[in-house]
């Protein structure tokens, strides 16, 4: 197995693949001013296993596309569209967010639940306001530092591994400067991070090794995902996810 393979392995039948909550979802959907009884077009990019496409198609009664590169998140989406009746709303798609092809301006609603870093927030604002109606709205969840300065462990972490890691101020700034109007704004819980992504992922650890026979790449995975929690606990006051809300114009 490759180490894609693996960590694939290792976040499949998980709620959620990233920080966040069902109650996230909802505050940033009540900044998005339509009538949300519409037959609105939604594309929910990075959607992973679905938890915030569920809730979206829950509390909208547009079509949904769910765009994800890996089918395996993409069937546990689909097995639980199905259950829940939402299979005629919510249409699987296996594609890059970085090759999409919506038409110019098709999608009423662009969600992006902490995936919009895999081509870069500015990189993925640009290419993805070209598919937004005019007065359509952007709302995605973005790695964000909570104060001005910061620790050098945890600074030298995030520049390494995410180097458009930015202030709020400076991301905001940024989707003024590529057509955009902030609507709405706030930061995730540590609850978001702590009790619903990091203690599920915690008690998936030992079956996960044994799974795979303790090799040295699920061993490395697991102890990277130990490392990235402890740095969370050290230094959660100077970072999270902001929830960005944005309306073209």
């Amino acid at each position: 197995m490759t180490e894609i393979e693996l960590l694939v392995d290792f976040y499949k039948n998980t709620e959620r693949q990233g920080p966040g909550s069902t109650s996230d979802t909802l505050k940033a959907l009540d900044f998005i001013d339509l009538n949300k009884d519409q037959k609105l077009k939604i594309a929910d990019i990075g959607c992973g296993s679905g938890g915030q496409t569920i809730t979206l198609a829950q509390n909208l009664a547009g079509q949904i596309t769910a765009v994800d590169l890996f089918p395996e998140f993409l069937e546990e989406l689909n097995v639980r569209s199905a259950d829940l009746g939402f299979q005629k709303r919510i249409k699987t798609l296996e594609k890059s967010m970085e090759d999409l092809q919506f038409d110019n301006e098709e999608l009423d609603i662009i969600w992006s639940e902490g995936a919009i870093y895999n081509m870069g927030f500015e990189a993925g604002i640009k290419k993805w306001r070209d598919y937004l109606k005019i007065g359509g709205y952007l709302a995605v969840s973005e790695i964000t530092w909570t104060t001005d300065s910061r620790p050098g462990e945890i600074e030298e972490f995030w520049n390494s591994e995410y180097p458009e890691i930015d202030t709020a101020s400076n991301k905001i700034k940024i989707l003024k400067e590529n057509g955009y109007s902030l609507v709405g704004y706030f930061v995730l819980s540590q609850n978001s991070w702590i009790d619903n992504y990091y203690k599920p992922l915690e008690k998936r650890f030992s079956a996960f090794l044994e799974r795979h026979n303790n090799s040295e790449m699920a061993k490395n995975i697991v102890e990277e995902q130990k490392e990235e929690i402890r740095k969370y606990h050290k230094y959660k006051d100077y970072y999270s996810y902001g929830f960005y809300i944005a309306k073209k114009i």
